[in-house]
């Protein structure tokens, strides 16, 4: 398929390399000159990648990008025709998502919301989850391209909700991590050792997927972004926003957004979110340098 991948990030080009190697035509576009993929097309502008394309596949940071790369005068909106499906990959807000999705069917052209799970590995090795929004039949046409980046499609049904179920799986990975910092931290002050907690927590009925993924980077303080804080900061602004919306109480992710702002400002946002431990570790008086038992 000739495929227009915009936004070449942390998910972004290992999800557009490995359409390349699935043998589709791939032109890419990123808005940071200077990043490219092998065998792929580079285009100056939006507009100019999705010249052509029969899907435009877009995979970037937050809803303004999302709009900027529509609607702005170098967007894709003038390349829209009759049969083109756009694919938007990114975490956004699912109420803007439903505003998109109507403004590109104007152009005549389909839109599904297709964010991601399985962060920066997964995206490496085509292992990632794609969480779907939009017609049935149009999630059956971009098999072919799930296929060649994911491991699975999961479909929650129309535009939106492959929105709203991302932003559902990402509040509970943020409380399930920061629980885990907490019980890290506490456990340290009362004398338990890291490592032996954490024998426990994956031989018990709390063993997490999440834990078991960030445990072996944070025991050797690895905070390098397979998902960066200022992302996942990004993703609870907008749960919260649509908790306001909607009228729910999220007092747990309230919380933790707290904790995003302050490690923010502390200068952590392009660590991993895991970065938040370290918030909590000088919180608590313990030395940042070692997993094992506080002084």
């Amino acid at each position: 398929m000739r495929v227009a991948f915009l936004g070449l990030g942390i998910m972004g080009r290992p999800m557009a390399t490995n359409l390349v190697k699935a043998g589709h035509e791939v032109t890419v576009w990123n808005r940071t000159a200077g990043k490219t993929v092998d065998g792929a097309r580079v285009a100056a502008t939006p507009a100019d990648a999705a010249t052509g394309a029969e899907v435009v596949w877009i995979s970037v940071s937050d809803t303004e990008a999302v709009n900027d790369i529509l609607f702005s005068a170098s967007g894709i909106a003038n390349s829209l025709r009759e049969g083109m499906v756009v694919v938007d990959s990114s975490t956004i807000s699912p109420f803007a998502t439903r505003e998109f999705a109507e403004r590109v069917r104007q152009h005549g052209a389909d839109y599904v919301d297709a964010p991601v799970t399985g962060s920066k590995i997964g995206a490496e090795n085509a292992q990632i989850i794609f969480i779907v929004g939009g017609e049935a039949a149009l999630v059956e046409r971009l098999q072919p391209l799930f296929g060649a980046m994911g491991k699975q499609v999961k479909h929650m049904g129309d535009v939106g909700m492959g929105q709203a179920a991302k932003l559902a799986m990402n509040l509970m990975i943020a409380l399930i991590y920061e629980g885990f910092a907490e019980a890290l931290v506490l456990s340290r002050k009362l004398g338990v050792d890291s490592s032996r907690l954490l024998d426990l927590i994956q031989a018990s009925m709390v063993r997490s997927g999440v834990v078991d993924y960030k445990a072996p980077f944070v025991l050797r303080r690895d905070f390098s972004p397979n998902f960066p804080l200022r992302l996942m900061h990004k993703d609870l602004r907008l749960m919260l926003e649509a908790a306001r919306e909607l009228r729910v109480k999220l007092p747990a992710t309230e919380t933790v957004e707290e904790i995003y702002d302050v490690a923010a400002e502390e200068g952590h946002s392009d660590e991993d979110y895991a970065a938040t431990l370290v918030l909590l570790e000088k919180w608590a008086g313990i030395e940042t340098g070692s997993t094992t038992t506080a002084d």
